[in-house]
């Protein structure tokens, strides 16, 4: 009913939820394998999308530009959670199912698996990042975090400060490391140099840090699952700042910076993509693609967010109508 889109617009303001997200940007969703269960996707320099079928045990392959879709079986008992692209343009994946590091060489799609130590026991492996010395830091969920030198094939697990919860990681411009702690409630820093964790406490107990994700200028984003806020914490001050995500009951999930600084964060509460814009502190809806899309990740490339929608077997982009 027309009459009623300006109140609505006003409503929507109210809430802090800007308008306009279909006139500066455009949608297009892709099927991938009923039961693959997209978990993280990764777009990569040749236009390609890497995803985790954690549900196949298989590291997805899609073309955009076709529409066609691959998969490479990762091992027995496979389950992979996070897909990064490295340096060396491999996929390389935590997958907890093989409590492994895996890598997967898209020319040959030959498979890499190094097994964690052991005496390590079961680390429900999370998520993993590069850092500036080619470094691969990852988390898991039953209270380690680690490293794995690629070079030399190296690898140190350490038991987490507070014990469960490892999640989300990222590395900032600086050469810093920080992990998000959904059980521990806090964020952690990472000493490249000795490995060692510290950890930071949010202003908002029991907020459940989810994931967690650098801005350009080094400061870190963190989704607060369990409150269903936005927040941010700044290094160089060691000050924290939280938006409420907008809406009934929102829980915060995934969280990306793009290439412009635009914060983009899933909410299971509204079953949308909001992106925020730190400069006026508002909330841009994205609809996902139907009802209980379940997505526990972004990430993007320049003019592009990239969503897995896990509990539709779809990966949605985002497109922003900018190449950064």
């Amino acid at each position: 009913m027309p009459s009623l889109r300006p109140a609505l617009a006003a409503l929507l303001l109210i809430m802090g939820i800007a308008t306009g997200a279909s006139a500066a940007s455009e949608t297009q969703t892709f099927e991938v394998p009923k039961g693959a269960r997209p978990h993280d996707v990764a777009p990569t320099l040749d236009g390609k999308v890497w995803y985790t079928a954690q549900g196949q045990g298989a590291l997805g392959i899609l073309d955009p530009a076709t529409g066609k879709v691959r998969q490479v079986p990762l091992g027995k008992g496979s389950a992979p959670h996070g897909v990064i692209a490295g340096p060396d343009g491999a996929a390389w994946i935590t997958d907890g199912g093989q409590n492994a590091i895996v890598r997967v060489d898209p020319r040959t799609d030959k498979v890499d698996v190094w097994p964690l130590p052991t005496e390590s026991g079961r680390a429900n492996l999370n998520t993993a990042v590069f850092d500036r010395s080619g470094i691969l830091w990852f988390t898991g969920q039953n209270g380690v975090y680690g490293r794995f030198d690629p070079k030399s094939g190296a690898m140190l697990v350490r038991k987490a400060p507070r014990g469960t919860g490892p999640y989300g990681i990222t590395a900032t411009p600086d050469g810093a490391v920080y992990y998000a702690s959904l059980a521990g409630n806090h964020i952690a820093r990472i000493d490249p140099a000795t490995a060692e964790a510290t950890v930071i406490e949010p202003p908002t107990k029991e907020q459940g840090a989810r994931r967690i994700w650098s801005d350009s200028k080094g400061n870190l984003w963190v989704s607060e699952w369990n409150v269903g806020q936005l927040s941010r914490y700044s290094p160089a001050t060691r000050e924290w700042k939280v938006w409420p995500l907008p809406g009934r009951n929102p829980s915060a999930y995934a969280v990306y910076v793009d290439d412009r600084d635009m914060v983009w964060v899933s909410d299971w509460g509204s079953n949308a993509v909001l992106r925020f814009d730190p400069a006026t502190e508002r909330f841009t809806p994205f609809p996902n693609s139907a009802n209980n899309a379940d997505v526990r990740q972004l990430l993007g490339r320049p003019g592009e967010v990239w969503v897995p929608e896990s509990g539709l077997d779809r990966i949605r982009v985002i497109r922003t109508g900018t190449t950064g």
